[in-house]
């Protein structure tokens, strides 16, 4: 029977898809005996400058890029940075990493993402930046945001980490605010296992993000000096060329997860169950496929039940001022100030959903939820 050939075959929550061709990619390269930060870094960032006609910068990985744009910006000591309540630890642990503040702010259980309506009752004088989040890949109210920012003389650095090719209006996320920050873990529609970039259209921030991430490195007077303290955040060249192989084709990947994120809204009917929703003028690139499950049922329990019939699942993201770190210093009351953050941290799970994934499997996910949900 087919259910049975699924549930042998186990379905993880995210499998990268590396092909051959991009196997043989890093094998030229470490062929040629050049690994570091080299030629297939620097076509790389031409062609993601291309990609968002926007200049880009490789970095180690995705919490590097937004540590750098804050480093960039003289963002530290006494300021403070609006971060969304609900993200990847990162988003705010950057904060902390420059001695900076993170001001926490609920996000909209429609989209999780930040609730532009909340935002500038947490606006100070203290207040440098914004980073606003396009969770799970779905972008958020960045023209709001923006205007929100330029009206207070804030900087926007945008979280993209998860929405490599997602759009509003057609327009790429990341391109909006001052800085657009993306990571590729394997998680992402296209990985090196880690690894980051940074985009920004404004030369003297970009080539302070360049000098920044290579020890301080600069060239004065066709000589190299080191300008600055800067930190050890290169991406290796084999990386790159991963990365190149795989961008070869990043719409056929970000196609086919959005066929396969069709099959989950036609066939999971559990009354228990709230999917995502998607506004009209955006595009979502789905690196994870986030539900919310009502109130009583226990989604530890429902990962085990989907664990025993071969399915991955897990939550999405935390509920940040919650985790341990962030209580012990800052003692946030979450229920009060963070409802919906706390609640999609509590009850969120996510699904399958990478493109190496068959519709058939992504259906046997869904009935799956349906019947023990």
């Amino acid at each position: 029977m087919e259910s049975s050939k699924l549930i042998s075959d186990f379905i993880p929550l995210m499998r990268p898809s590396i092909l051959e061709e991009d196997i043989a990619a890093v094998v030229k390269v470490l062929r040629s005996g050049m690994l570091v930060q080299g030629t297939e870094v620097d076509l790389l960032e031409q062609r993601l400058t291309h990609f968002f006609d926007t200049p880009s910068t490789m970095v180690a990985n995705g919490t590097a890029t937004l540590h750098l744009a804050l480093v960039a910006l003289g963002i530290g000591s006494g300021d403070e940075v609006i971060v969304p309540a609900f993200s990847y630890i990162a988003t705010a642990n950057v904060v902390e990493l420059v001695g900076a503040t993170p001001i926490f702010v609920d996000i909209d259980l429609r989209s999780y993402n930040i609730d532009v309506l909340k935002i500038e009752e947490k606006i100070s004088s203290r207040t440098k930046a914004i980073i606003p989040v396009h969770e799970f890949g779905l972008a958020c109210d960045i023209s709001e945001i923006v205007r929100i920012a330029t009206l207070r003389n804030i900087y926007v650095i945008e979280d993209a980490a998860c929405a490599l090719g997602s759009t509003v209006d057609g327009r790429p996320v990341g391109t909006f605010g001052t800085f657009g920050s993306f990571s590729f873990h394997p998680r992402k529609a296209i990985t090196s296992g880690e690894g980051g970039a940074l985009i920004c259209d404004e030369k003297a921030l970009i080539d302070s993000v360049r000098a920044l991430r290579n020890h301080g490195i600069e060239s004065v007077n066709n000589k190299q000096e080191f300008t600055k303290a800067g930190f050890n955040y290169r991406m290796t060249d084999f990386q790159a060329a991963l990365l190149q192989s795989q961008l070869n084709r990043l719409e056929k990947i970000l196609f086919m997860k959005n066929e396969l994120a069709q099959v989950y809204f036609n066939e999971i009917q559990s009354q228990n169950i709230l999917l995502p929703v998607v506004p009209d003028n955006k595009k979502h690139s789905w690196q994870t496929f986030h539900t919310l499950l009502a109130d009583g049922i226990v989604r530890d329990l429902i990962i085990t039940k989907l664990k025993s019939k071969g399915i991955g699942s897990n939550y999405g993201a935390q509920c940040i001022p919650a985790q341990k770190f962030y209580q012990e210093k800052y003692h946030l009351e979450c229920e009060k100030l963070f409802p919906n953050a706390l609640h999609a941290y509590n009850n969120g799970l996510a699904i399958p959903m990478y493109d190496g994934l068959s519709k058939e499997k992504i259906s046997y996910v869904a009935k799956t939820l349906n019947n023990i949900i």
